[in-house]
C-alpha cells in the first residue's frame, strides 16, 4: 500500500494546449480534483490568447514555447519535465475539453497496480464523433491492431496513462499529431504491455488544430515505418 501511495503522489498531468484559453482552465481544475497532488504540467505551444495566464490561474505549472512547435513537441517537453521532477506515472490529455479528467483514476490504476506499462483512453466511434474522425480514427485502430496483433480500438487518444520506464524508452522525433501514434507504435514493437479502457466521447464546438492532408500525410508516414507488421501481423505488446 505505501508503494502505491507513493506512486501516487508522484503522478504528473501534461496537457499541451495551442489557443485553449476558454477551456485550459476548467480542464486543469477538473484534472487537479480528479488526482489531488499530482503535479500539473501545461504546456503552451506559442498561444496568443492568453492560454498560459488561465493556465496559472487555476494551477498548473505552464511551460511555455515562445511559438508554435506542434503537438507532439510540446508533449515531448512536457514528458521530459515530468521526468526530470520525478514522475513515477504520467498522464497526458488535452486542453480543450474533449479529455474527461474525472476518468484519470481509472487510466492510472493499472499502472499503479504494474500491470500496464501504457493505458488507453478509448473512445467510441459513435455518433458523438465526427464522421471524418470516426472514419480516420477507424483505419488507425486496424492499422495498429495489426502491429499489437491484437485489438487497439483507439489508436488515436491522446488520453494516457504511461510509466516513468516508457517515457525514458520511447522518444519519437514526431513534432505534430504524428507524435501520438508513434508513441503507440513504437510501444507496442518494443514489446510493452499496452491495455485499453473505455471512456466518454466528447466533442465540443472548439475549432481543431489537426490540418487534413499534412498531418494526415504524416501519420501515414508512421504507419509506413511499421508496414512489414502491418502486413504479416504483429506478435504481441498488447496485454493486461
Amino acid at each position: 500500500m505505501p508503494a502505491r501511495a507513493d506512486a501516487r503522489r508522484a503522478l504528473a498531468l501534461v496537457i499541451p494546449a495551442y489557443r485553449a484559453a476558454a477551456t485550459v482552465g476548467d480542464v486543469v481544475a477538473r484534472a487537479r480534483r480528479a488526482a489531488p497532488g499530482a503535479r500539473c504540467y501545461v504546456v503552451d505551444d506559442g498561444s496568443e490568447d492568453g492560454t498560459a495566464a488561465a493556465a496559472r490561474a487555476a494551477g498548473a505549472e505552464v511551460v511555455t514555447h515562445a511559438a508554435n512547435r506542434g503537438k507532439g513537441v510540446a508533449l515531448a517537453t512536457g514528458i521530459a519535465r515530468a521526468v526530470t521532477d520525478g514522475a513515477a506515472t504520467i498522464v497526458t490529455l488535452d486542453a480543450d475539453g474533449q479529455h474527461p479528467p474525472e476518468e484519470i483514476p481509472k487510466l492510472v490504476d493499472p499502472v499503479d497496480r504494474g500491470v500496464a506499462d501504457l493505458v488507453l483512453g478509448a473512445r467510441a466511434r459513435s455518433s458523438g464523433m465526427p464522421l471524418a474522425r470516426r472514419f480516420t480514427n477507424w483505419v488507425s485502430a486496424a492499422l495498429a491492431a495489426r502491429v499489437a496483433d491484437a485489438p487497439v480500438p483507439d489508436a488515436q487518444t491522446g488520453f494516457r496513462a504511461f510509466t516513468r520506464a516508457l517515457a525514458l524508452a520511447v522518444r519519437p522525433g514526431e513534432s505534430r499529431y504524428d507524435y501520438e501514434t508513434a508513441f503507440l507504435l513504437d510501444t507496442l514493437t518494443a514489446g510493452y504491455r499496452v491495455t485499453s479502457l473505455a471512456v466518454p466521447t466528447v466533442y465540443n464546438d472548439q475549432p481543431s488544430h489537426f490540418r487534413r492532408i499534412a498531418d494526415t500525410w504524416r501519420l501515414a508516414r508512421v504507419f509506413s515505418r511499421h508496414g512489414r507488421r502491418i502486413l504479416l501481423g504483429g506478435g504481441g505488446g498488447q496485454g493486461a
